[in-house]
């Protein structure tokens, strides 16, 4: 299974840890309101806005490595959009993965 990481954000910070902690902190406090939202969505099968929300969480997947989680995400994305939820599962256990990283890392 793929695991998130650093190397993109170091990459772009070109060394500059205040930037690299900045940008973990917004990651840090923007993905579990996201993940909330979108469960919550989701359980109130509103799937046009739990869509709009994995194309927000599909972004930090990429942020953080996981190339894979991205692809699922742009293809979940569009199946919730015609009300197709079969990724559900798979794309809940990318966020389980996303949320024990960003525990793991605070």
């Amino acid at each position: 299974m793929e695991r998130p990481n650093l190397d993109y954000i170091k990459e772009i910070s070109g060394g500059n840890e205040e930037f690299e902690k900045r940008f973990l902190t917004i990651i840090q406090n923007e993905f579990p309101k996201e993940k909330s939202d979108y469960l919550e969505n989701l359980q109130q099968e509103n799937l046009e806005e739990s869509a709009k929300i994995v194309h927000k969480i599909k972004h930090k997947l990429g942020i953080l490595g996981l190339q894979e989680g991205y692809r699922l995400a742009i293809k979940y994305e569009e199946d919730l959009k015609f009300g197709n939820t079969n990724l559900e599962k798979d794309f809940q256990e990318i966020l389980h993965t996303v949320e024990e990283f960003i525990v793991k890392i605070a």
